[in-house]
């Protein structure tokens, strides 16, 4: 079984997918793989400097603020960085879920862009975690980030409501930690997980 956890900037759905890893399951981070594809792959260095010029790598390391300040705020560079990486990731995904579930009755992927890289049929379910927009922007500001770059991040993702009426799960994330891991517990005596 596939679960996928996604939600906007700020949801909890990181907290939510740390308490899987804290149950033993195992978890793949789209975001981490996208990060370590960009860094990494070859072709990919050659595409994106293609695309956005030396800038974009400092060292032969990406250059995150620089990538950052191009594709969040211009809606076509960041469609131009998605169709170079989201295939990659995607792919990256798969295999990376089909070995795992040799071993595995259950893996959680969380993902932040599941609707928006039309990738929701790779996955058994899709929880969504939900959260008051006051309360992710908070949160956020708090790990960080400016409210600027909150807002661009935000466009760019399709909207709560939206999501709403894809995801199979939806837990809010309004209260605790502790009701947020109680949800957890809920989604795993829902579908039958020990």
């Amino acid at each position: 079984m596939k679960i996928a956890i996604t939600g906007n900037i700020g949801s909890g759905k990181s907290t939510f997918t740390k308490f899987a890893e804290d149950a033993h399951f195992p978890v793949l981070r789209a975001d981490d793989i996208s990060k370590e594809i960009l860094a990494g792959d070859e072709k990919v260095h050659q595409l994106v400097i293609k695309e956005f010029g030396n800038d974009a790598f400092v060292n032969g390391k990406p250059d995150k603020n620089f990538l950052a300040d191009e594709v969040f705020n211009n809606p076509d560079k960041l469609q131009k960085l998605e169709k170079i990486l989201h295939p990659r990731v995607i792919k990256s995904l798969e295999k990376s879920s089909t070995d795992l579930l040799k071993n595995n009755k259950v893996i959680f992927i969380e993902a932040a862009l599941i609707y928006e890289a039309d990738m929701e049929d790779m996955f058994d379910y899709v929880v969504l975690i939900t959260s008051e927009r006051n309360l992710r922007l908070t949160r956020k500001i708090k790990s960080g980030i400016t409210e600027e770059d909150f807002i661009k991040r935000e466009l760019n993702q399709i909207s709560e409501e939206e999501k709403k009426k894809r995801a199979d799960f939806i837990f809010s994330n309004d209260t605790s930690i502790q009701d947020l891991k109680m949800k957890f517990k809920l989604l795993l005596l829902t579908l039958g997980i020990k």
